[in-house]
């Protein structure tokens, strides 16, 4: 039995089936982490979908940023953006229950035995894992509830950034999903900056990726993330797995094997199709 982690998909359906054929991935024998964000921007989110929720036990995954903004388009709450290729999947006739499915996912997974956690976007210093934890199970009890729509309409904002104990109702659950779905620079304390979306080289002081930040969680476990494109992989410490190497992007879809800490990628068939594409077209001169 296997364990593989990969990146962000975003909707690149034929990348993913790509990568697990390079291993031979068998539900019935390996299990699957995905670190979120599976649908948006690549052309196959309902492929995408479809097939993980297949696979029943054999995937854990958590929910990143864009999941959430497809269950606010879904319950009205957000605008469907052309960009994001999501009109397929909201048309589907299986579409409630693969929302209904999706929605009902948790924000982390902890294995207790490997000492790896996930999330989207990471783990802020600010939390030891029993607070991320706590957490976590909070907002995914209001996604998994029948008033998940009140939530989503209050999801987006960038306050409150700073964690205490003392935060309560929607300012927490927004902290929460923040941390955990958005986060990327931190200040020197570990309260979220949540403007920055530079590369770590060229972030203005003081801020640091929530990972250059010593934390209680970082110090135990090996954390795994996605959500950050632009790091392609590169520059973390060795117990901090940056998966999402963006393919949806012209990159690639890249997965880690757990046991034996073998990588293994998929080149983006996006750039690629769409020169195809663009050869077949015929020319205004034509």
């Amino acid at each position: 039995m296997s364990t593989y982690l990969i990146g962000d998909i975003h909707g690149c359906y034929d990348e993913l089936r790509s990568l697990l054929d390079q291993v031979a991935f068998d539900p019935a024998r390996d299990s699957l982490w995905l670190t979120g964000d599976l649908v948006a921007r690549g052309p196959a989110s309902l492929e995408v979908l479809r097939y993980v929720r297949s696979l029943g036990d054999a995937i854990k995954v958590v929910l990143g940023n864009h999941d959430l903004h497809l269950l606010a388009v879904f319950a009205g709450i957000s605008r469907n953006k052309p960009k994001d290729r999501l009109t397929p999947l909201l048309e589907a006739e299986d579409a409630d229950d693969l929302i209904n499915w999706l929605r009902r996912q948790p924000l982390i997974q902890v294995d207790e035995e490997k000492k790896l956690v996930m999330a989207h976007a990471g783990i802020t210093p600010q939390w030891d894992l029993a607070t991320a934890q706590s957490c976590a199970r909070e907002v995914e009890a209001v996604l998994s509830s029948d008033t998940y729509p009140l939530f989503l309409d209050a999801m987006y904002g960038d306050m409150p950034n700073n964690w205490t104990p003392e935060l309560t109702g929607l300012a927490r659950l927004r902290f929460s999903t923040n941390a955990l779905t958005r986060m990327r620079f931190c200040f020197p304390n570990g309260q979220l900056d949540m403007i920055c979306k530079d590369t770590p080289d060229s972030a203005p002081a003081p801020l640091k990726p929530w990972f250059a930040i010593p934390g209680p969680v970082s110090r135990d476990y090996t954390i795994a993330f996605g959500h950050w494109a632009s790091l392609e992989g590169k520059g973390t410490p060795e117990n901090i797995l940056a998966l999402d190497t963006g393919c949806c992007w012209g990159g690639t879809l890249t997965m880690l094997r757990w046991e034996d800490k073998t990588w293994f990628t998929q080149p983006s068939k996006r750039l690629s199709n769409e020169h195809e594409n663009a050869i077949a077209a015929p020319s205004a001169d034509s």
